[in-house]
């Protein structure tokens, strides 16, 4: 399990010959962001074989840090033990699914992982949808894999996070710097069904996750690459920030990049939704 195929998507075929290793690991990762209790309890009607449940709000997310966006970064030591507690170490290839509606919530998963030096992590492309269009084995059982004392990291890299203050310091810059994968009606101010102002930080770009995908599944590497390379306007990918309405999508963004072969982008963690938590800070309607 070091090849490639386990460090940004794994097929269904390629994840199915897996589940008899013992050293596999795997993460549900199923989210509605309108219902915060629907994934769990997905997951106890049925799950994959193993599967271990991730909460976006609880285990992915630490919603009592305010200013930081609807979904702030989870505190780095609770996702620690909360990693352990999965029964994951260092060496254990991990996959992480949804419910294959854009691997949204699996996608954040997988970032924070890797941002725990993990290096092998992979997201099942199309999702629980795909193993079920394939009629594969799923499960009711909870049992999962036993508990590590502590995964051993000491925290997060935080050179793969960028901040408010960043983006800030940043503005006026040429294009290609900020890409954002909201939606384009949200993006332009068109709509803002969630959060209470409309618009995009001034530079942004606008990238919607929705783009990467067809049939919901990520499209292939060269065809990505096509398309967001020009994005970036010369730019070396680890000059470039990701942002979203929560920094959920962003890392869908970043997961179509790294399989595109641009790897080394950044997340604003706090995204729109942080962004405008400081109303001093500017905003942007309409087209980039």
């Amino acid at each position: 399990m070091s090849d490639p195929a386990w460090t940004t998507l794994i097929s269904v075929e390629r994840l199915h010959a897996a589940l008899d290793d013992e050293a596999l690991r795997l993460l549900d990762a199923r989210a509605v962001l309108a219902d915060p209790a629907a994934g769990a309890a997905a997951w106890a009607v049925s799950h994959l074989p193993g599967a271990a449940h991730a909460d976006l709000d609880r285990d992915l997310s630490d919603p009592s840090r305010l200013g930081q966006g609807r979904h702030p970064l989870p505190d780095a030591a609770a996702f620690v033990r909360r990693v352990g507690e999965w029964g994951i170490g260092p060496a254990h290839p991990v996959a992480v699914y949804d419910a294959g509606d854009g691997s949204m919530a699996a996608a954040r998963a997988w970032w924070l992982l890797k941002l725990l030096g993990h290096a092998r992590v992979a997201v099942l492309d199309g999702g629980l949808a795909a193993w079920r269009a394939a009629g594969l084995a799923e499960t009711a059982d909870p049992a999962v894999p036993a508990p590590l004392p502590r995964y051993p990291a000491v925290g997060f890299e935080g050179s793969r996070i960028a901040d408010a203050a960043e983006v800030l310091s940043r503005l006026g810059q040429a294009p290609g710097w900020l890409l954002d994968a909201r939606g384009g009606e949200r993006f332009r101010g068109e709509v803002e069904p969630i959060d209470p102002v409309a618009g995009h930080v001034p530079g942004a770009l606008n990238r919607p996750f929705a783009l990467n995908l067809r049939d919901g599944r990520f499209r292939p590497a060269a065809e990505l690459r096509a398309e967001l390379e020009p994005l970036l306007h010369g730019r070396a990918p680890s000059e470039t920030l990701l942002m979203c309405g929560s920094g959920v999508t962003a890392c869908h963004l970043l997961l179509a990049m790294e399989h595109a072969g641009l790897a080394g982008a950044r997340v604003y963690a706090g995204s729109w939704s942080g962004w405008i938590a400081d109303p001093s800070r500017p905003v942007a309607t309409g087209p980039a």
